[in-house]
């Protein structure tokens, strides 16, 4: 074993580095879930985000064994919050990893969080000795089996839709900015129409997993993300976003159940979305693994 340490490079978007990256994270996650926080497809998510700082890309950490990376310390919108991720086997680097983020990670204030699976009493150690402490903020994990997914169904007049067929870039950005941000009439621009590009311009899209319901109108009601590689054993929900003004229809829940269900036929066994809200309990999930930010202090 000759573990190596380098940085992320500073060069944004899709590198051979991104690549590593997300290989490293499909390895781990490739029998059973080992990282549940950052697997491939919220990496894939959040390296086209519109929200993701990439002028420290270069801060990210990465210690590889043989020219494979074996464990990450890394951010994930800006500096402040740290993902730290060691392989199995490779367990020894936890003290590199922490100690590289309090170094590295922190925002212009000096402040940085971690997050840590409650039970790593190893991780939480080393975490306390570094002066870190647990705070009451925490991060849920859920897991539905694809062979116990309830029946769904559309209202009539309703319809679904994806990337497949021809995606509409204004509708997506609609249903969107309507769902997380409120937005009654949502600006749409060149500019906006790049960034919503952008943000599904990953290579490992499957351009029919990603969907939307229809309204009768023709609007976005409702939209699910869904991340998935033939072969692996699990899909990853991310994002799910209803028009305020289509909820309590049952279209959250036919969207990301169609999604699932696309991707069963793809060999998918189980969806994994990381959320503890009550709307994924009600389709089926089950809550998985909780962790616990720790807070320098």
């Amino acid at each position: 074993m000759s573990i190596t340490f380098r940085n992320y490079t500073s060069k944004p978007l899709h590198t051979p580095d991104y690549e590593k990256v997300r290989e490293f994270l499909i390895r781990i996650n490739s029998d059973k879930f080992h990282e549940l926080r950052m697997p491939w497809g919220a990496w894939e998510w959040n390296v086209t985000h519109q929200n993701l700082d990439r002028t420290n890309l270069d801060k990210i950490g990465l210690w590889e064994d043989s020219a494979e990376i074996v464990a990450l310390a890394m951010y994930e919108s800006v500096l402040g919050e740290g993902f730290l991720i060691a392989a199995p086997g490779y367990e020894s680097l936890k003290p590199e990893l922490v100690k590289y983020a309090k170094e590295n990670l922190r925002n212009d204030e000096g402040k940085l969080k971690i997050l840590i699976c409650d039970g790593d009493y190893d991780f939480a150690r080393i975490a306390r000795d570094n002066s870190f402490r647990p705070t009451q903020e925490k991060d849920n994990n859920a897991v539905l089996d694809i062979d116990k997914m309830p029946h769904y169904s559309l209202p009539e007049g309703f319809s679904f839709a994806s990337m497949a067929e021809g995606w509409n870039y204004e509708q997506y950005n609609r249903v969107m900015r309507r769902s997380f941000r409120g937005d009654e009439n949502p600006e749409y621009n060149e500019e906006i129409a790049a960034t919503r590009k952008l943000m599904l311009s990953s290579p490992m899209i499957i351009p029919e997993l990603v969907v939307a319901v229809v309204a009768p109108s023709g609007n976005y009601a409702s939209h699910c993300g869904m991340w998935y590689k033939p072969g692996e054993f699990y899909c990853y929900v991310e994002p799910v976003a209803t028009d305020p003004n289509y909820r309590k229809l049952g279209l959250g829940k036919a969207v990301v159940l169609e999604a699932i269900s696309r991707c069963a036929k793809l060999g998918a066994k189980q969806a994994m979305v990381g959320s503890s809200q009550q709307f994924y309990y009600n389709i089926g999930f089950n809550p998985v693994k909780t962790m616990t930010y720790w807070e320098l202090t």
